[in-house]
């Protein structure tokens, strides 16, 4: 009669790896559970040598057990509802088993009722696995669900990857060309500084060339004094002479400065901020960017008036970087001034006005000019990459936006904006003190 407990326990085990077989899980246990499919009959076939009565208990407590391990571990719970279904047939084997040791002459005489009990407990498994099919039918359709999600997101991941690869060459690219147009742009402010330096570079050397023409004859007239005995006139003369020197020393350090910026201009920017004289820096590229446009235009002229507060404090910065800032500003108010010129207006007179101040904080640089001035409907697109109001080969609009990047990323400063169509545009550079 105990046969039907020893095949509840080897259909169970088949149950599980059929169902197993659904999942990943079938590679860890698979060759496990086709192993104690085999162990199982060998042991309730040992188990049936035991004597009548214990033999059906202690099959009862090997199934209840193999029930129990597999009810907890949480890798066969879509089995749970075939594994529960046995526990009728696992409490009727141990009730009729205990029975037939207490009473083996009870157990005779209602032998019938135990093995129809039994019986019922192996039909109720039949009857709840029948019930559970639909579920495993769900299962399956979820199963083979995931495993075409799973493919899909394994492709969009790769698809993603790539994408996160492709995007990232994209802004390599983009950085290599930034720094390139960012070099370029340097490179054309630096042509247009050339002319305006060669002429700025020629004042001081016509000084150093005019002094040492008139040093040398003042030192042949010192040499016929001495020769004449005139002592006195001799260190007149060569008191002449050192005042000359001096302002040969004086020029030529002029001329090395206006070299020395214009290297600065020339390479690429070192970050090192180093205390800088605002108002010199801004006197110095004031005149480079006149002579500059003055090389190109003979007959544009212009008004420069400078305001520079002589008790302004030095200031941390890259010198060469807001050099190029204050060029560049310079520029467009002279670019500004010469096309109102050019209309015709009567009686109108270019003028750029730049001053310096220290306002709580900050130290304000102001450009002002009364040129054509910027429309409302542009003033926030001014500072944006290649905007440019210029015609097609006169501006790349890259000068204001790298301007920005110097002043408020790089210096952690402000650039304000004021203009009024038609009468003028000012600048206001704001560094922090």
């Amino acid at each position: 009669m105990y046969f039907f407990i020893y095949l509840a326990g080897f259909l169970l085990l088949r149950r599980i790896i059929k169902t197993v077989k659904l999942t990943p899980l079938h590679v860890k246990w698979g060759s496990i559970l086709n192993i104690a499919s085999g162990i199982i009959w060998v042991l309730f076939i040992a188990l049936s040598k035991l004597p009548d009565g214990l033999d059906a208990l202690v099959s009862a407590a090997l199934l209840g057990g193999i029930l129990y391990y597999f009810l907890q571990e949480p890798d066969f719970k879509l089995v749970r509802p075939y594994i529960i279904a046995h526990y009728p047939l696992v409490g009727i084997t141990a009730i009729s088993g205990l029975v037939e040791l207490v009473s083996s002459k009870f157990y005779s005489e209602n032998d019938d009722y135990f093995e129809l009990a039994i019986l019922v407990g192996f039909t109720w498994i039949f009857a709840r696995w029948a019930s559970s099919k639909k579920q495993e039918e769900e299962f399956k359709l979820v199963n083979q669900q995931n495993i075409v999600l799973d493919k899909l997101v394994a492709e969009r991941t790769a698809e993603l990857q790539k994408q996160r690869d492709e995007l990232q060459e994209t802004v390599k690219l983009l950085q290599t060309t930034q720094q390139q147009l960012i070099q370029s742009e340097k490179l054309a402010s630096l042509g247009e500084l050339t002319a305006g330096i060669a002429h700025e570079i020629q004042n001081p050397l016509n000084f150093v060339n005019n002094f040492s023409e008139v040093s040398m004859e003042l030192i042949d007239e010192m040499g016929e004094e001495l020769e004449k005995g005139d002592a006195e006139e001799a260190m007149a003369i060569a008191n002449d002479i050192k005042q000359n020197l001096e302002k040969i020393r004086h020029h030529g350090k002029r001329a090395d400065g206006i070299v020395k910026g214009m290297l600065q201009h020339s390479r690429a920017s070192s970050d090192v901020q180093e205390p800088t004289n605002v108002n010199n820096l801004a006197d110095e590229y004031l005149r480079l960017a006149y002579h500059g446009l003055r090389a190109k235009d003979k007959s544009f002229n212009a008004e420069m008036v400078t305001h520079f507060d002589d008790a302004l404090p030095v200031v941390n910065i890259v010198p060469q970087d807001v050099g190029r800032v204050l060029l560049n500003m310079f520029n467009n108010a002279f670019y500004a001034v010469q096309q109102k010129q050019k209309s015709g207006l009567a009686g109108y007179k270019p003028t750029i006005e730049v001053s310096t101040q220290k306002v709580d904080k900050w130290l304000e640089i102001r450009v002002k000019d009364n040129g054509t001035g910027i429309p409302d409907e542009i003033k926030d697109k001014i500072l944006q990459p290649f905007f440019t109001t210029k015609p097609t080969g006169e501006g790349t609009g890259l000068g204001l936006s790298l301007s920005y990047d110097i002043i408020v990323k790089a210096h952690n400063g402000q650039i304000d904006i004021d203009s009024k169509e038609g009468e003028y545009t000012v600048f206001i550079v704001k560094l922090p003190l």
